[in-house]
């Protein structure tokens, strides 16, 4: 019986050695799902432009689809925007599948392929294109966050579209809010437009850089927020994407941003009156949106693999704002950066959380209420349930409720 016991344990153990020798020929040897280009396709390139060529040139020879899969593993050069480089994967998969190519768009890169979708709708088709806008991003994969933030990429187009004419595009941004969502469509959308403002222009440099000149008062940075051509309830989303023109303002290299220049461009944002406790935390905010990707040489992808060292550099620049107030709403939107709507591993977001914490009792504070509100948000069933639980029990009442 023993021998008998011990020929099954041979015979197994050769199965799953065959098995793995199997294995590393099929994916290693080019008959599974392996992406040659990925180790290549960044090699020497020196500019941004450079590499968004070779992304558009593999798109074009061998699909977008596969393209999206090479982006998702190449290695690519330090502080590299792969949001914008995945617009120009996502341009190529409009131009070969059209809306329906939304279907295959997930919510890697920051959902640039959908923005891609909704930004070839509308150039193809004009202002016709609304409602097959509207089922596309109702269509677009991920969870209740996916169909909102679609619109934020529709203000990218619609700038563009308008030739960055600013009245143009909040009109038409306009046009897009329901009821339904609390008009959060038309809120995204001219968020969508003020992120192309601060580092767009790939439509039309000289254009865009003329509307630069045009909407961005050097001597008053926050302006183009607090004019009334930015309807109220679309003020705070402004001032959220306003902070790369305050690190511009303060005199900060964005590709190479000094932190010891941050309590400078944060100060910009106590110009924002104290009555209005909602804008000034939005201006705080937009920093802590961008120091999470800044603390990963702006690679989005590695979010996951942020640990203790990274969410302590990520407080101590929020730390930068000088005052409890600043401090707790940057806390605040760099959790929503890290939990994304749901679509990020929520391990991260606790654990950023735990580690502000112990920096700082209120920051904590701040960042599980964040949290907790989030999950309530974009969580729902037993998922909601599950995540509610793992706060700490002075959260959980928020969560539940």
């Amino acid at each position: 019986m023993i021998v008998f016991r011990e020929q099954i344990a041979w015979v197994l153990g050769a199965f799953i050695l065959v098995a793995m020798i199997a294995s590393v020929w099929w994916f290693g040897f080019g008959f599974g799902p392996r992406y040659s280009e990925a180790e290549t396709i960044a090699k020497g390139v020196r500019t941004f432009d450079e590499l968004s060529e070779r992304f558009r040139v593999l798109a074009q020879d061998k699909g977008a689809r596969y393209a999206f899969e090479v982006l998702g593993s190449a290695p690519l050069p330090p502080n590299t925007d792969i949001h914008l480089l995945g617009h120009v994967v996502g341009d190529e998969l409009y131009a070969q599948e059209g809306v329906g190519g939304i279907a295959f768009c997930t919510q890697d890169f920051r959902n640039a392929c959908s923005h891609s979708i909704v930004i070839g709708a509308l150039g193809e088709f004009g202002e016709t294109a609304l409602p097959s806008i509207r089922e596309a991003c109702v269509r677009a994969p991920g969870g209740p966050g996916a169909y909102t933030m679609c619109y934020h990429g529709l203000g990218h187009g619609v700038f563009a579209y308008f030739s960055y004419s600013m009245p143009e595009t909040v009109a038409f941004c306009e046009k897009t809010g329901t009821d339904a969502y609390n008009n959060r469509e038309a809120i995204e959308c001219i968020g969508g437009m003020i992120m192309e403002l601060m580092g767009g222009g790939g439509h039309d440099r000289d254009a865009w850089q003329k509307a630069r000149e045009r909407y961005l008062a050097s001597s008053d940075p926050l302006r183009v927020c607090m004019d009334d051509a930015i309807p109220y309830e679309a003020k705070s989303t402004c001032l959220a994407y306003l902070t790369p023109f305050l690190w511009e303002r303060a005199g900060i290299d964005i590709g190479n941003p000094n932190p010891e220049t941050f309590p400078a461009a944060f100060k910009f944002c106590d110009q924002v009156p104290a009555r209005e406790p909602e804008l000034r935390a939005a201006c705080f905010g937009g920093f802590g949106k961008e120091f999470v990707p800044l603390v990963g040489a702006r690679d989005v992808r590695a979010l996951s693999s942020y640990a203790d060292e990274q969410f302590k550099t990520i407080y101590t620049w929020c730390s930068s704002a000088g005052h409890t107030e600043g401090i707790a709403a940057c806390i605040t939107d760099a959790l929503a950066s890290f939990f994304w709507g749901g679509e990020n591993d929520p391990a991260v977001s606790f654990g950023f959380c735990s580690t502000v914490a112990q920096q700082d009792e209120h920051g904590g504070d701040s960042c599980f209420a964040a949290l907790a509100d989030n999950i309530v948000s974009y969580i729902t069933g037993d998922a909601q349930r599950d995540l509610c639980a793992r706060l700490p029990e002075k959260y959980q009442a928020i969560c539940t409720q």
